[in-house]
């Protein structure tokens, strides 16, 4: 089934840039920038409307009962092929990017592998969607086309959600090459600070700190006892008693 690519050119390849560059600088190591809540809000509403999509869909394929389709044997082989390869995508590969993607909501290399993800789902889906409509009952080809209709939504909102964060990246890419070329031209014009040191200037003398004064003893004297620099009286003598 052909249908158009959502993605320019243009984006496909800046995606690619991003995805390689941020693989480079941090293979394993989730964004260190802060996510908005409406974006986290936005993804996770986003991968709980693909979750629920994923379940139906293998609920459905499950009901198919190609044997009973009036076709030949090789119809019939290629399309239970094609069963195997969407079961097994939407039970191991497809929850494992989901997870990766909610730990880091905003990576464009997680981003862009589940649009990849659900873009050859899409693909696979088609043919089935086909052989079921010529070859398969009324009911079945009403599920699996819903089915289709359902992962081709959220295929798109991912690829408007691509865009977005590719536009905001681009523009956090050029405010920062801005600021680089700011601070290299202000570099430039700023000359270097010179430090002229003279070997003639004599060696300054050593200062040396006054010793303190130690104030006089304020001992008070014993009693008795005259203090220092203090004349000594003597004692008064008693005067003789005369008769009378």
């Amino acid at each position: 089934m052909n249908h158009p690519s959502i993605l320019s050119s243009s984006l496909f390849v800046f995606l690619c840039s991003v995805g390689v560059l941020g693989q480079a600088s941090a293979p394993n190591a989730p964004q260190g920038s802060a996510v908005s809540y409406t974006s986290v809000t936005q993804l996770n509403a986003l991968l709980s409307q693909l979750d629920a999509a994923s379940k139906t869909t293998q609920a459905d394929l499950a009901r198919l009962r190609i044997e009973k389709w009036k076709t030949d044997g090789s119809t019939k082989k290629q399309v239970l092929s094609h069963l195997d390869s969407i079961q097994r995508n939407l039970q191991g590969a497809l929850p494992e990017i989901i997870a990766q993607l909610r730990a880091a909501p905003e990576d464009m290399p997680a981003t862009f592998k589940l649009y990849r993800n659900l873009d050859a789902l899409f693909d696979v889906m088609g043919n089935v969607v086909e052989s079921t409509g010529a070859f398969g009952s009324k009911d079945e080809f009403q599920s699996v086309s819903n089915d289709l209709d359902n992962f081709e939504g959220t295929r798109k909102q991912l690829a408007e959600r691509m865009e977005t964060l590719s536009s905001a990246k681009e523009a956090e890419i050029l405010r920062l090459r801005t600021d680089l070329n700011a601070a290299k031209a202000e570099i430039s014009t700023t000359p270097p600070k010179k430090i002229v040191i003279d070997d003639n200037e004599p060696a300054k003398k050593p200062v040396r700190k006054k010793k303190p004064v130690t104030p006089p003893s304020t001992t008070a004297p014993a009693p008795g006892k005259p203090s220092a620099g203090q004349a000594q009286t003597p004692p008064a003598t008693a005067e003789p008693v005369k008769p009378q």
